[in-house]
C-alpha cells in the first residue's frame, strides 16, 4: 500500500505539471514572494502556539523517530550550541512567515539562466537552485542546512531536488530528520500566486513520503531585512556546563492528547493515521459521548 500511495502522489504531480519535460525555461519565478496568503495552512503548527510536545499527528514517522521526539524538551533550544541554528531547508519554506526573494543568476556570456537564489529564510540559510545540469556532489560532501539543490523545468513549473541536508528536524518538537533525507519540490505559478508542493523522503525516520503544500503571493513591496547575526546568550544560568536538557528514554507525552480530547494512540502519528480509513479506528477508540452526532454537525 505504501508503494501504491507514493506512486499516486508522484503521478498526480506529473499530471499537474505536464508529463513531458521542457527543454528550457517556461516561466519567470524571480521576484518577491509573500507568505501572507498561505500562512494559514497548519498555522497552529507554524506560528502561535506552535507544534506541541507529543504532537505527531499527520507525520509518517517510525518508532525510532518517535522515541527520539519523546526525549525532546523546548529547553534544548536555549543551549548555546543550538541558539544559532537556522531552519533546515525541509522546514524553512513552511516556517512562520517564510517570505523570500527569488533571484536569477544569469550567465553573462550567454544570458542563459543558470540558477535561482532564495533569500530571506530564517537564520539566512539561503539557497541556490542550480539549473545548469551540474552533477550532484559526492555523498561524502559537506551537508548544509540548505542542502544542495538542482532544478529542471517540467511543463509550466519548476521541479527541485535537494540532497546533502544536515541532520535536523521535521517539526520543532523533536521529530528528527536524517542526513539521508531527500526533498523534492514543485514550484507552480498561477499569475501572481505560487503553489509550492514539498515531498520529503527519509529512509531512516519516515515510513512514507511527507507531503506538504504552501501558497505564496507575488509582492513587489516586500523587503528582505539585512542579514543579522544570531546573538547567543546564556539563557539558562542554572544549567551546568555540558548539561543537555532531555527527557529519559521511554518517556511518554500524553499531554497533547489529553488537552485536545484525543485518544493517545491517535496523537502518536504514523502513516496509518494519515488516511481516511483511520476514521473508523478513531470511532472505536473514542467514547460515544465524544463522537458528534449527524445533527450536531449540520
Amino acid at each position: 500500500m505504501t508503494t501504491a500511495r507514493t506512486s499516486l502522489i508522484v503521478a498526480a504531480l506529473a499530471l499537474t505539471f505536464d508529463a513531458s519535460p521542457a527543454l528550457g525555461q517556461q516561466v519567470d519565478l524571480a521576484g518577491m514572494w509573500s507568505a501572507t496568503l498561505g500562512n494559514h495552512e497548519e498555522l497552529p503548527l507554524r506560528g502561535d502556539p506552535g507544534v506541541e510536545v507529543g504532537e505527531y499527528v499527520g507525520i509518517p514517522l517510525n518508532d525510532a523517530a518517535r522515541q527520539h521526539a519523546e526525549t525532546w524538551t523546548p529547553t534544548m533550544h536555549s543551549l548555546l550550541e543550538w541558539q544559532g541554528r537556522p531552519h533546515p531547508v525541509t522546514y524553512a519554506m513552511r516556517a512562520p512567515r517564510p517570505d523570500f526573494r527569488m533571484g536569477a543568476i544569469v550567465d553573462p556570456k550567454t544570458e542563459r539562466l543558470i540558477a535561482y537564489t532564495i533569500t530571506g529564510l530564517f537564520g539566512r540559510a539561503d539557497r541556490t537552485i542550480w539549473l545548469d545540469g551540474r552533477p550532484r556532489p559526492s555523498k561524502y560532501a559537506e551537508h548544509q542546512w540548505q542542502g544542495f539543490s538542482t532544478g529542471e523545468w517540467i511543463g509550466g513549473g519548476l521541479k527541485v531536488t535537494t540532497t546533502h541536508i544536515k541532520y535536523s528536524f521535521v517539526h520543532r518538537n523533536g521529530i528528527p530528520l536524517s542526513p539521508y533525507a531527500v526533498m523534492t519540490e514543485y514550484y507552480w505559478p498561477h499569475g501572481d500566486l505560487l503553489t509550492l508542493a514539498i515531498i520529503v523522503e527519509d529512509p531512516v525516520y519516515l515510513t512514507e513520503p511527507l507531503v506538504r503544500t504552501s501558497t505564496f503571493r507575488r509582492d513587489p513591496n516586500l523587503t528582505i531585512p539585512a542579514l543579522q547575526p544570531f546573538e547567543v546568550a546564556e539563557e539558562l544560568p542554572s544549567l551546568e556546563k555540558g548539561q543537555v536538557p532531555a527527557y529519559p528514554l521511554g518517556t511518554k507525552h500524553p499531554e497533547y492528547a489529553a488537552k485536545h480530547n484525543l485518544p493517545f494512540e491517535a496523537s502518536q502519528g504514523g502513516a496509518h493515521t494519515m488516511y481516511p480509513e483511520y476514521a473508523k479506528r478513531l470511532e472505536e477508540l473514542m467514547p460515544a459521548s465524544a463522537i458528534p452526532s449527524a445533527s450536531a454537525t449540520r
